[in-house]
């Protein structure tokens, strides 16, 4: 059987298939649809030092092939998520890794020390998310605060550091290069797109945000191809997001140069997607012949 392992910053996964953050909760909602000891990690949902209650509604709206979403990372804090989220997720065979979110500088390096001594085999720091006016995505525009942050979250972090980055920006390489410098550990990308829906019924905003974050096939080009520029720009490795749906969606992303991909949106039409990937990989390793699915990270140039 070819070889499914990929490596993230010394972290072993047994597939390059792994959840999105914020749409797979912290996986008990998904596991009776999911054996997620088949998937190489779960993302779990972000957490904040303090429990957050999102935006208000209404926060979702569809879109052609895809969706808008202004939840704001809504979620019930480190408290919650340590004494509940961790216990469950340590019960299967997959890495963990704890999305954080935060308002400043000072709330992300007050979870990530939190989660120091935690069974946690990764952390990825949402500097990215279009959907909160404070923090998120004000350091992921701007390539000076990015280094700031990531190198200060460096400081406290006993896991290896993944800095999402935003497709929301002129120049993707040079954030990119802002986090490498900073001491990112690995990348990923990208975060949705932001997005607006006008209700022409009702003359007014189908998101109570006005804007929103849009995921879903529509996105997967764009996401492709920043992908594809940044494992050019940086030599950190890179979990590649966005529109993945399939197997051949996934190893779009793997040939570009990501080393493993994250499959979110995909996962709310069809709660099975995320094995049925997997499967789809092993398939395509077999019928072309090849030994080991590293050899298909950045197979394209």
């Amino acid at each position: 059987m070819s070889k499914m392992q990929v490596e993230l910053a010394g972290v072993t996964l047994k597939n390059p298939v792994m959840t999105a953050s914020g749409t797979f909760g912290s996986g008990e909602e998904y596991s009776e649809f999911v054996d997620l000891n088949r998937l190489g990690a779960v993302v779990t949902k972000g957490v904040a030092s303090v429990p957050w209650p999102g935006n208000p509604t209404p926060r979702v709206a569809e879109t052609p092939s895809g969706m808008l979403n202004a939840i704001g990372l809504q979620n019930p804090g480190i408290d919650v998520f340590c004494e509940r989220d961790l216990p469950f997720l340590k019960k299967f065979d997959t890495r963990i890794v704890v999305n954080v979110c935060g308002r400043t500088v000072e709330d992300y390096c007050a979870v990530v020390e939190r989660l120091g001594e935690a069974p946690v085999d990764l952390l990825e720091i949402n500097v990215s998310c279009p959907n909160v006016k404070e923090g998120g995505i004000a350091f992921g525009q701007n390539p000076r605060a990015l280094e700031a942050i990531t190198r200060e979250v460096k400081k406290y972090a006993r896991q290896p550091i993944i800095m999402k980055l935003s497709p929301n920006v002129t120049d993707i390489t040079e954030m990119a290069r802002a986090a490498e410098a900073g001491g990112a550990d690995i990348l990923s990308l990208i975060n949705t797109l932001t997005g607006m829906k006008i209700d022409i019924h009702r003359r007014c905003f189908a998101l109570a945000n006005k804007t929103g974050g849009m995921s879903g096939p529509a996105v997967r080009p764009v996401a492709v191809r920043m992908v594809y520029q940044t494992a050019n720009a940086v030599k950190l490795p890179i979990i590649g997001m966005g529109g993945i749906a399939t197997a051949e969606d996934a190893l779009e992303f793997l040939m570009a140069g990501a080393t493993a991909v994250s499959v979110g949106t995909a996962s709310f039409t069809n709660p099975h997607v995320t094995e049925e990937i997997v499967d789809g990989l092993q398939t395509f390793l077999e019928e072309e012949h090849v030994e080991d699915i590293r050899s298909l990270i950045g197979a394209v140039r």
